[in-house]
């Protein structure tokens, strides 16, 4: 309901003003700017990065993302979702292709086939699945599925991580071929701070088990 200037009390006309000026702040987010590249200065593609909040758990998303095959290829070559995301496999090309991942995060097969499969897989657990096709030895890519909706992919080595509340995060890395993850870093931020993370391509490792629980290698 709108109210009409003239039924507000002139006394408490500044008090609504007040309110509805509060009303339409943007709520405060902070932002990480993060650069990934390697030992000699050389961005490294295809990178996640991803900022995992520290002390509290997140709901499963409630999204879908797409997988694509095209020119006997999958587009894009690494996707990263939420868990909770349903993914749907479309096949664009004119011949049948087979669709299959062994990793743990998602162990699955699409028999071959053409066009859209009728349903699509929900990925409810965090890690790399390493997707192949059983036709084209060639075809490979990667989806890595995180806990959390601050992530992004860093094409040309570089991402923004925004729309973060205030708190303590853990801010992690993954890319394609990688061996030892870059050491995680954990940062605090509050209102609409802005700070900037870099890591360095295979320095700074961790212990398996932690390696392995974030993602650590291909499966």
């Amino acid at each position: 309901m709108r109210l009409n200037a003239g039924c507000v009390p002139a006394a408490m006309r500044p008090l609504v003003a007040l309110a509805a000026a509060l009303v339409s702040l943007p709520l405060a987010a902070a932002t990480i700017d993060v650069r990934v590249q390697d030992a000699r200065g050389a961005v490294v593609r295809d990178a996640v990065i991803y900022a995992v909040p520290e002390g509290r758990q997140l709901p499963l998303a409630k999204k879908s993302a797409v997988m694509d095959q095209r020119n006997r290829m999958f587009v894009p070559h690494v996707l990263p979702i939420q868990t909770g995301t349903s993914v749907r496999f479309p096949n664009s090309d004119d011949i049948r292709h087979h669709v299959y991942s062994f990793s743990p995060a998602k162990p699955f097969q699409l028999p071959l086939y053409k066009g859209t499969p009728a349903n699509p897989l929900v990925f409810s657990k965090a890690g790399v699945v390493t997707l192949g096709c059983n036709i084209h030895d060639q075809m490979n890519a990667f989806i890595v599925v995180v806990d959390t909706p601050y992530f992004e992919k860093a094409a040309d080595g570089s991402a923004t991580l925004s729309g973060l509340d205030a708190g303590r995060y853990t801010v992690r890395v993954w890319y394609p071929d990688m061996r030892d993850e870059p050491q995680p870093q954990s940062i605090n931020v509050t209102g609409n701070e802005r700070v900037a993370v870099s890591f360095v391509a295979g320095r700074g490792t961790v212990s398996a088990p932690a390696a392995d629980h974030h993602m650590h290698g291909h499966s």
